[in-house]
């Protein structure tokens, strides 16, 4: 009875979460996924590692079909960090064989092609086995000219590597008298991160209870003060309900964000002298929707008021 219960209810809670999500103003256009606690799930199930990772590659086609659920139009997962080469020889060479076994399965399946999903690897991928290397040139092959959803495979990334990358490619070019440095800007910096372009991130993810990003996209990730979601199941355990949840925190964050803007624009506003008034309303007016009613009619009588004096 009490299991019963307890699914009646996830039911119910899942589709509240659904459409809380649907009304909301936007959905993260990029989220990132750091899928963790793959080996911790095994080992509560008695299995070996790879069954966790076998498991864990279910999650990540859910996930996949949930982005695209809820208008997420880039899924970057962190599959094989730079910090995976320590550990022992059987368990990488398991993985590598699930990475080249998925990235096969991905490239051929009739969804990536029909919804127009482009896959791409992100990382020093040169550090990889040949094989792996074969299957991702195969999948970004295949997938090379869609670019209704991308799907970004993080392997042998390091986000400080990444950078540290980057600075020495701008150093040397500085030192060719190839760039000044003063036209280095982001933009010099985001075309020489892996040579891919990435949105900036909106919303990070990490499953199994560590509360870290682990060097995970710094550049696009920090430099958008990114939302972050951390939970504690493991990822072959990640429900479409957590998944839901994390969404919900990115989308309160911003309502937040721009209550906040409003707010800060009222106080302007009522501070501000006439000469300045026309600029204060244009930025306030941006973000006039996202205030309580009360704040909003506070707002239209400083309209009134500043448009009768004008008119004084």
């Amino acid at each position: 009875m009490r299991g019963w219960f307890r699914r009646r209810f996830g039911a119910s809670y899942e589709r509240l979460l659904s459409r809380e999500v649907a009304d909301a103003d936007r959905a993260p256009e990029h989220v990132a996924v750091i899928q963790d606690g793959n080996r911790r799930y095994a080992r509560r199930q008695g299995e070996s590692p790879t069954t966790g990772h076998r498991e864990g590659a279910k999650t990540t086609e859910r996930v996949l079909e949930w982005c695209q659920d809820v208008g997420v139009r880039e899924l970057t997962l962190y599959t094989f960090s730079t910090e995976n080469f320590d550990r022992p020889p059987e368990q990488r060479e398991s993985l590598f064989d699930l990475i080249c076994e998925k990235l096969y399965e991905f490239a051929d399946a009739d969804r990536v092609h029909d919804e127009e999903v482009c896959i791409r690897a992100i990382g020093d991928v040169a550090r990889l086995p040949e094989r792996v290397q074969e299957a991702v040139s195969y999948a970004e092959s295949r997938t090379d000219g869609y670019d209704a959803f991308v799907l970004n495979i993080a392997l042998a990334y390091g986000g400080r590597n990444e950078l540290l990358a980057a600075a020495r490619s701008v150093a040397r070019e500085v030192e060719r008298s190839e760039l000044r440095p003063d036209d280095i800007d982001v933009s010099t910096i985001d075309s020489r991160l892996y040579g891919r372009p990435v949105r900036d991130v909106d919303l990070i993810i990490r499953t199994g209870g560590d509360e870290r990003t682990s060097n995970f996209l710094p550049w696009h990730a920090n430099g958008n003060e990114a939302a972050v979601y951390f939970c504690t199941p493991y990822w072959p355990a990640f429900s479409r309900t957590d998944f839901l949840r994390a969404v919900r925190t990115y989308e309160h964050r911003e309502r937040s964000w721009r209550r906040t803007r409003a707010r800060r624009a009222l106080a302007l506003l009522r501070a501000m002298g006439e000469t300045e008034l026309a600029d204060a309303r244009a930025v306030l007016g941006r973000f006039r929707d996202s205030l309580p009613s009360t704040e909003r009619e506070a707002i239209d009588d400083l309209e009134v008021d500043s448009q009768e004096t004008s008119l004084d």
